[in-house]
């Protein structure tokens, strides 16, 4: 089994990591928290124009036409630079969800304005906490969707909801109507815009393209296996600013880097993102073959990547001493979007427990 990136994802992996440290600056990442943007639409359009976007989106489509890992390399460097867009919402959950589950008129309607980045989607799943079931109360008839999504990611930016209904079914939702209120929510990572949405009588189009059941346990676990790069890319990236500053800094005449206790730690920290890596790729090999281990290869990817991308980013701040609490210090965008992200999709007490259901059905199966 090959799990290393091939020549081109690896060109690729070099264009967009261009694209992202020219545009996601540490300096550029504060003025859009100063200004409450969160969210970076000059970015988002050259995004759209070297078709990272599309990338695994079909060429019929208005997309590239690549697979799954494609997807895999722009998630990670989108985590290693905590890039400003709504890259995860739109085109990890909405695209793969309406290319999952979508009508042949849906696909042709919305994939390509998602790949040019007319158009921006979410998914709106979750109903509150402990919500990470598929037991959901928003109810759709006779094409009108009734019910309350939160929090919902990047929902306050977004033109289009894949809303998960009771059943389960699987709806699409015009944001620019009057059934569809916004009510937006102050997240501790105020790069990413939540939302708690209420949906009154609103207009709803069904996707009926496949079974819904079988479409969220597909889609959750191949966005969490993008979301595992995402955060193996900014796990490494706060590792690195973490080894830089101690390189540099000096300490009654050392540097803050020659002491065994902080070589310790750092070594530590590469060992768990080193492994969370390894756990990434196998999940994303997984996740192209549509291979019958894809449920166990994601939740251990997403367990790896959650805990290297915590520690990461919680001993950057401290080996940063008192510096790295303040505004003026980088450690803070990594340590916000570790704590969103640890929460996201479900906790890893969450995705520990679809591990084990994973494993027991595999061994049942086995026996």
């Amino acid at each position: 089994m090959d799990l290393e990136f091939s020549d081109e994802q690896k060109q690729l992996k070099e264009q967009v990591t261009r694209l992202l440290d020219e545009k996601a600056t540490p300096d550029s990442l504060r003025k859009l928290i100063t200004a409450e943007a969160g969210f970076d639409r000059d970015l988002w359009k050259q995004a759209a124009e070297l078709g990272l976007l599309g990338a695994a989106i079909p060429e019929a489509y208005g997309g590239v036409g690549l697979g799954a890992k494609d997807l895999c390399v722009i998630a990670e460097e989108m985590g290693r630079t905590v890039a400003p867009i709504p890259f995860f919402s739109s085109i990890c959950l909405a695209a793969e969800a309406i290319k999952l589950a979508g009508t042949e008129a849906q696909k042709s309607a919305w994939l390509p304005k998602l790949a040019s980045g007319e158009t921006i989607g979410t998914l709106a799943w979750n109903e509150g906490p402990g919500a990470a079931s598929l037991s959901v109360t928003t109810r759709i008839a006779d094409g009108r969707v009734d019910g309350v999504k939160s929090p919902v990611a990047d929902a306050e930016i977004a033109d289009l909801l894949v809303v998960v209904c009771a059943g389960p079914r699987l709806v699409l939702v015009e944001t620019a109507q009057p059934g569809v209120r916004m009510e937006p929510l102050r997240g501790f990572d105020q790069l990413r815009k939540h939302a708690k949405v209420t949906l009154a009588d609103a207009s709803a189009e069904e996707m009926t393209g496949a079974n819904a059941d079988e479409t969220l346990r597909r889609l959750y676990d191949a966005a969490a296996v993008y979301e595992a790069f995402e955060q193996v890319g900014a796990a490494e990236a706060a590792m690195l600013m973490a080894r830089d500053y101690t390189l540099q800094r000096y300490i009654f005449g050392r540097q803050l880097a020659s002491y065994q206790a902080v070589k310790h730690n750092l070594a530590n920290i590469l060992v768990m993102v080193e492994l969370a890596r390894s756990n990434a790729l196998h999940a994303a090999v997984a996740l192209e073959a549509d291979s019958p281990d894809l449920a166990s290869a994601a939740a251990t990817a997403r367990i790896g990547a959650t805990k290297a991308y915590e520690v990461a980013a919680r001993e950057n701040l401290q080996l940063h001493g008192g510096i790295g609490f303040t505004w003026e210090a980088n450690c803070h965008f990594h340590y916000r979007r570790a704590r969103l992200l640890a929460l996201n999709l479900g906790s890893v007490e969450v995705w520990e427990g679809k591990l084990i259901d994973a494993l027991t059905a595999r061994n049942a199966t086995a026996a």
